[in-house]
C-alpha cells in the first residue's frame, strides 16, 4: 500500500538535515523524499494512504542498542508484550536486547525460544544479543558461530565485566575470525564492587559506597589494549565520565573498529539527583557529575560517542523499595528516551539530527541494519512526533511492567504521534 506523509518536518540522520517535504512509502519501504510542491501534488494522484503531519517531525524510528526484557525468568517485571507497547508508544521501532535474562541467553537454543517469543508478543523489530560467555560468568566462552547463525546481532556479558582476561582475548579472537560485534562494560571490577554513587563530596556527605570515575578508564584501557591485539569489533555500551575520552579518541585515531554509547540517563541526569537516597536514580554505572555530563553531551555532538540508549532494566517495587545501597540499579526507558532526549535539543546542546544520528543512524549502522534512516529503499520504519509538546511524566500510565523511571513527575516536551514498522502503524 503506497502511503504519502505530507507536510512533514524530515529529519535525516545521516546528512544531519531538517527539510520541509513529504515522504512516499510503499511495501513497507522509503521509495521517495519530496520536496517540491509540484511533486508531491504529482505522487497525491498515485497514493492511496495520506497522513498529514501537521508541520511536526517524521524522523526513522530509534534503535535501542541494550534493553533487559525479562523473558525468560523474571516475566513479571518485563515481558515482550508490555516492552512492545513500551517502545511503539516512544518511538522506538528496533529493539536490541541484552542476554542477561533467568537463564542467559547463552545457547543457540535459548535465543531460539527468545526470537519467537518476540515475533508472537512484539509488533516492531526485535534483536538479540547473546552471551560472550557460558552463564555470563566469564570463564569459558559460548559457541559463538552457532549462535550468530541462530540470529545474534553481538556478544555480550553486560554489566558482569570478565576478569580472566585470557578467557575475554580467546573470545575476541574467536569473534574477530566470525566478523562479530563483542559490546562490553568498560569498568574495573574490584574497584567498583559495591559501589553505589560516583565518589566525591556528595557520596561522602550521604555516606555512601563509591567508585571513582578512574574505573571506567580503566575498563576501557584494559579492553582497548585486547582490541588492538585482536582486531575484533568493539563497542563500550555506557562512556560515563570525561576521563575516558581521551582513550576513547585515542582509539578511535589509531583506526581501531571501535565505538561508544551512553545512556540517556547519563545525558540528563546527574548524581545530585539522587538528591535523599531516591532509589530510582539508581543506575549502573552510578551517575556522575556535572562536569562529566556535559563534556559527554560535546563528545555526542562531535561524534565520539556513537548511540544514545535507553538501557532499560525493569526492576519490581520490592527491589527498589530497600535502603540506597541495597536497591537493585536501573531504570526504565523505552518510553522515556526521546522526551528525555528532546531536553538537550530544548537546550540547544543537540540538534534533531544530531539526536537521530546517535539514536537511529548509528546503532543500526552499527549492528549492520537497513533502518535508522530516511532514504530510498530503507525500511518504512518512522516516527511522527511533536517536540514541544509539554507534559507531566506519570509513571503509573507507562506501558512497561515496571514503573522504575527517575522522571517521575517531571515536566517534559515531546509526544509521538504515530510509530510505524515496515510502513504498518502500531501506534497512534
Amino acid at each position: 500500500m503506497t502511503t504519502l506523509f505530507t507536510n512533514a518536518r524530515i529529519i535525516d540522520p545521516e546528512a544531519l538535515t531538517e527539510t520541509a517535504g513529504a515522504l512516499l512509502v510503499d511495501s513497507g519501504e522509503v521509495k521517495e523524499v519530496l520536496t517540491q510542491d509540484a511533486d508531491i501534488a504529482a505522487k497525491k494522484l498515485t497514493a492511496v494512504n495520506f497522513v498529514d503531519c501537521g508541520g511536526k517531525v517524521l524522523a526513522p524510528g530509534i534503535v535501542d542498542i541494550g534493553v533487559k526484557i525479562s523473558e525468560p525468568g523474571e516475566r513479571n517485571k518485563e515481558s515482550f508484550r508490555s516492552a512492545g507497547l513500551a517502545a511503539a508508544a516512544g518511538g522506538v521501532t528496533t529493539i536490541v536486547t541484552r542476554p542477561d535474562t533467568l537463564p542467559s541467553i547463552d545457547t543457540p537454543e535459548t535465543l531460539e525460544f527468545v526470537t519467537r517469543r518476540a515475533r508472537e508478543a512484539a509488533p516492531m523489530n526485535v534483536r538479540t544479543m547473546a552471551a560472550l560467555t557460558k552463564g555470563r560468568e566469564g570463564r569459558e566462552m559460548t559457541e559463538l558461530g552457532f549462535l550468530l547463525d541462530a540470529g545474534a546481532v553481538a556478544f555480550t556479558d553486560g554489566d558482569s565485566v570478565t576478569t580472566n582476561t585470557k578467557v575475554l582475548t580467546r573470545a575476541m579472537s574467536y569473534a574477530k575470525s566470525l566478523d562479530a560485534l563483542i559490546v562490553a562494560h568498560p569498568q574495573e571490577p574490584g574497584l567498583s564492587a559495591g559501589a553505589a554513587v560516583t565518589s566525591g563530596k556528595f557520596a561522602a556527605l550521604k555516606g555512601l559506597p563509591a567508585v571513582s570515575p578512574m574505573a571506567e578508564r580503566m575498563g576501557l584501557d584494559r579492553d582497548i589494549a585486547l582490541v588492538e591485539m585482536t582486531g575484533v569489533k568493539y563497542h563500550a555500551d555506557q562512556i560515563t565520565t570525561a576521563r575516558a575520552l581521551p582513550a576513547l579518541a585515542r582509539a578511535k585515531k589509531n583506526g581501531f573498529d571501535v565505538t561508544a554509547g551512553i545512556s540517556i540517563h547519563h545525558l540528563t541526569l546527574n548524581e545530585l539527583d539522587v538528591a535523599d537516597y531516591r532509589t530510582f536514580f539508581k543506575v549502573k554505572p552510578p551517575l556522575r557529575s556535572e562536569d562529566d555530563r556535559t563534556a559527554v553531551i560535546q563528545a555526542v555532538a562531535d561524534g565520539l560517542i556513537d548511540i544514545i540508549c535507553s538501557m532499560h532494566t525493569p526492576q519490581d517495587e520490592e527491589s527498589k523499595r530497600l535502603p540506597f545501597e541495597e536497591a537493585a540499579s536501573g531504570a526504565v526507558g523505552l518510553e522515556t528516551l526521546l522526551p528525555a532526549a528532546l531536553r538537550l535539543y530544548h537546550n540547544d546542546q543537540l540538534t534533531l539530527p544530531q539526536l537521530f544520528r546517535a539514536m537511529a543512524l548509528n546503532p543500526a549502522k552499527r549492528l549492520g541494519l537497513a533502518s535508522g534512516r530516511i532514504q530510498k529503499g530503507a525500511p518504512a520504519d518512522l516516527i511522527l512526533f511533536d517536540p514541544d509538546a509539554p507534559f507531566v511524566l506519570d509513571r503509573t500510565r507507562l506501558n512497561s511492567k515496571s514503573k522504575n523511571t527517575p522522571f517521575d513527575g517531571a515536566k517534559m516536551q515531546g509526544k509521538v504521534l504515530g510509530t510505524w514498522v515496515s510502513g504498518t502503524r502500531v501506534f497512534g
